[in-house]
């Protein structure tokens, strides 16, 4: 490998025909990439990569101020784009004292809820002229991805204003019928604080945040709701009940009060999502969980009895709500999913006893089509 900025791009361009979501590259080990959630070789570039060729490789990406916080702090997060190939969110970072770095491919486009199989109700949520709707999941199952279509639906609907605070901006947008400003940490703004400090400012309706993260964020994304805005945000948890609990826990136990109450006025709706091994094609499936906030579930919040907003999901299907493990027995019987994948990632395994499988041939050729728009959607964002 000659020149280490055009072998990466040629490694990339190899990965995104491949279908990858991440490429991982370390020194002196084989580059791997991601594919339907597993880690594999890329096909050609099987050889180890070298410290200085890595050094190098990453050196291209960086600008000078990325390359000072390397080597400062270790590791520094960055967008990167490789010309007729893909957007890359990129974390470079060092491990036993040598460079690693981790590469997720951006989609060049946003797709529609439809396409990625996220629930109609997600529109509406979107559409609210005020409050918080979270998106929520384990890493790599889609958020970002959601938010993007979620957003271009605002885009092409609304004249807002509509405002981002990323690191790094990941999906990029186009003003449509809504004005839009993105905001990179590090490039466009000092800091994630300092930019989230200064959002209310900007004259918002729908204000992103690229995620909760600490009492600050959520108190920001709170306030903001109280006062009119819309916000948008993701945590990483794997349920709606634990995205609330996460959000009052990140706090004092003499502010968690005040915290349940605020969530409870604003909180729009959740949805925790998350990937699953297609049982008919290559690809990968979304499963949901949906919560729509109601003024009984607003008072379970507001009490601190979580525990039971699960009963309502469950009963909460006339407004759009279902829970994980019915989402799973639906996808179970359209036969979209094995039982024993389903099984495994069931709250109670044992609901699914009585799922009607159906025959795999029925439905193949649709979910082959959805798996192959899927693929091109990027999951795994």
């Amino acid at each position: 490998m000659t020149d280490p900025a055009t072998s990466l791009a040629h490694m990339l361009a190899a990965a995104g025909r491949a279908g990858a979501s991440d490429v991982h590259l370390t020194a002196n080990h084989p580059p791997l990439m991601r594919v339907d959630g597993d880690l594999v070789e890329i096909a050609g570039f099987t050889d180890p990569t070298s410290t200085n060729w890595l050094e190098h490789a990453l050196a291209s990406l960086m600008t000078s101020d990325q390359v000072a916080e390397f080597r400062k702090h270790g590791e520094v997060d960055l967008s990167y784009s490789v010309p007729n190939v893909a957007r890359f969110r990129v974390n470079v970072f060092r491990q036993l004292g040598d460079v690693a770095v981790a590469m997720r491919f951006i989609p060049d486009k946003a797709f529609t809820l439809d396409q990625l199989g996220v629930p109609a109700v997600a529109r509406d949520l979107v559409l609210k002229p005020r409050g918080l709707v979270l998106v929520t999941g384990p890493t790599g199952s889609g958020k970002s991805t959601t938010l993007s279509a979620m957003i271009d639906i605002v885009n092409r609907t609304l004249p807002a204003h509509i405002v981002t605070v990323e690191d790094p901006v990941e999906f990029q947008h186009t003003s449509r019928k809504s004005l839009i400003h993105q905001r990179e940490i590090g490039s466009d703004t000092a800091s994630f604080a300092e930019a989230l400090r200064r959002v209310l400012r900007q004259d918002p309706d729908v204000i992103l945040i690229g995620e909760l993260r600490d009492p600050a964020s959520i108190s920001t994304a709170l306030s903001a709701a109280e006062t009119g805005h819309l916000v948008l945000s993701t945590l990483h948890t794997q349920s709606a009940a634990k995205s609330i609990n996460r959000i009052v826990d990140a706090f004092p136990p003499d502010q968690q009060t005040q915290v349940r109450t605020q969530l409870g006025d604003t909180l729009q709706g959740i949805i925790s999502q998350t990937l699953l091994p297609m049982a008919q094609s290559d690809g990968r499936v979304i499963a949901t969980e949906v919560l729509i906030n109601t003024p009984a579930i607003a008072n379970l919040i507001r009490e601190g009895q979580v525990s039971q907003i699960y009963s309502m999901l469950q009963a909460g299907g006339g407004l759009g709500m279902h829970t994980l493990d019915q989402d799973l027995r639906r996808h179970v019987e359209a036969g979209s999913i094995a039982m024993s994948v389903a099984k495994a990632y069931a709250m109670d395994p044992s609901s699914l006893d009585d799922a009607r499988v159906r025959p795999r041939d029925l439905d193949a050729e649709a979910w082959s089509l959805h798996s192959s728009e899927r693929l091109e959607a990027g999951w795994g964002h």
